[in-house]
């Protein structure tokens, strides 16, 4: 959590920032995104309760005094209220109108379940605004083909590597830039460190494991950091690899077969192992 919003949170909403960061494990951003939702409640609970003087810019409203007590006045009509100016006033979309529920409903929960600061929870029977699914976008079984063809250069047996594991092992971005020599095990099975710094095993199928043989077989050695030895990806510049440089080695992969007009991204290949190991894997979703 960034250094100025401890310094700018009442010390309430420090406290539940806190909580879920360290004890359940939430990440900086999400825990960001909390301060940033329970910010724009309480401009506007103290705007509608009279508490801001009339020329006061939203944006700049101080909420530092929020406090228990005005947390206890707090009801469901106060939140669907909020919800309703979030829409007409601030142009929010569904998704976010939902997100913002989702926080407040977090938010109050903690204050009267795990707190026990408040004996009612107002966002108890809080609704959340449905939010029409889009179904994944992906790439097809021949388009994953394809893109893998493209591959070449003097990186190529990296570049490939990179490709396949997005591909075949549903990889977040920053979850395949922090993947280390020491999370390949003998047993064919990958470690990776996910969201909340939680771990999880990957089972590698053959085509990860060649690929990995493949890219070991030339990874740079010599003039790495000590600090970064372990790293699995290296640049060019013998550093661990960045989320920006595996951004610019897919969208340069995509381009050169035919898909970079379409859409795709590090993350549509998530979806897409999902989907290809649905779709050809046997695999019960």
């Amino acid at each position: 959590m960034k250094l100025e919003i401890l310094q700018s949170c009442p010390p309430i909403i420090r406290d539940f920032l806190t909580y879920n960061e360290t004890i359940k494990g939430k990440s900086s951003r999400s825990v960001e995104g909390y301060y940033l939702d329970l910010q724009t409640f309480f401009r506007y609970l103290l705007t509608v309760r009279g508490k801001v003087p009339k020329d006061t810019e939203f944006e700049e409203i101080d909420i530092s005094a929020v406090d228990i007590e005005l947390i206890k006045t707090v009801t469901i009509s106060d939140l669907y209220a909020f919800l309703v100016y979030c829409k007409n006033e601030r142009d929010n979309n569904t998704a976010t109108r939902a997100r913002k529920t989702s926080t407040l409903r977090i938010f109050f929960k903690y204050m009267s379940s795990q707190t026990h600061q408040i004996e009612n929870n107002p966002a108890l029977m809080l609704e959340s605004p449905k939010v029409k699914q889009a179904l994944p976008k992906h790439l097809t079984l021949e388009d994953s083909l394809e893109l893998l063809s493209s591959v070449e250069g003097p990186n190529k047996e990296r570049d490939y590597c990179i490709l396949v594991l997005f591909l075949n092992c549903g990889l977040r971005l920053a979850e395949l830039c922090a993947l280390n020599l020491s999370s390949i095990s003998s047993d064919g099975s990958l470690t990776v460190l996910g969201k909340g710094n939680k771990e999880r095993i990957v089972y590698l199928n053959n085509a990860c494991l060649d690929a990995i043989k493949a890219y070991l077989a030339v990874r740079p050695h010599d003039g790495i950091p000590a600090t970064e030895k372990n790293a699995l990806f290296i640049s060019r510049n013998h550093r661990r690899i960045s989320p920006k440089t595996v951004q610019h080695i897919v969208k340069t992969y995509l381009e050169k077969s035919g898909l970079g007009d379409q859409g795709f991204s590090t993350h549509k290949l998530r979806h897409t192992a999902a989907t290809l190991m649905y779709q050809h894997g046997d695999v019960d979703i």
